[in-house]
């Protein structure tokens, strides 16, 4: 858990993943920008759908942070992305509902957005779409595949943290305001 001061500056990086043999996992990265200091979690869930993992990884991210703090969160999903900028203040006010072919149906993944709103009442929010250049560039980088799934995505794993550290410190570097960065 990171421990921040007077709303400081974090950078949450989320992402998740399904695997061919079915192994879904989430991940987040928080990284703070004055001091570099950083946190990361990661685990295994029995659900397969990609968007709901990506979603829970934001959420995790999000109440990892002990104090109001301004975030930037970096993630690969357009389903985080989009609800954030744009669904979520209609779902908020149609009680978790959004019409759908003239009928009104709940939001999918409500109890999670709910859980993402509540975190907003302390923490103020940007978004910001992280995408690689190339799918197949991102895997070319990964080592060859282990024994076993789990020790496959433990490097998965290890290999994005460490680009997600990099892209942390490059990303960290144009949104950093000249107040934090002297720490």
């Amino acid at each position: 858990m990171i421990t921040t001061a007077r709303a400081a500056h974090v950078l949450l990086f989320s992402e998740a993943q399904v695997d061919e043999s079915g192994e879904a996992a989430w991940r987040f990265v928080l990284e703070h920008v004055g001091t570099g200091e950083s946190f990361s979690a990661t685990d295994v869930e029995s659900c397969e759908c990609l968007e709901r993992l990506e979603l829970l990884a934001v959420v995790r991210g999000l109440e990892a942070l002990d104090q109001p703090a301004k975030v930037t969160l970096v993630t690969k999903s357009r389903y985080v992305s989009r609800g954030l900028k744009r669904g979520l203040t209609d779902w908020r006010n149609n009680a978790w509902h959004w019409e759908r072919f003239g009928r009104m149906v709940p939001v999918r993944d409500h109890d999670l957005w709910r859980r993402i709103d509540r975190a907003l009442g302390f923490h103020q929010v940007t978004v910001r779409l992280w995408q690689f250049a190339d799918k197949a560039a991102e895997e070319a980088v990964e080592a060859p595949a282990p024994v076993s799934a789990g020790s496959r995505f433990a490097a998965a794993a290890r290999d994005r943290l460490r680009r997600a550290s990099h892209a942390a410190a490059s990303l960290g570097e144009v949104l950093r305001p000249a107040g934090l960065a002297a720490g």
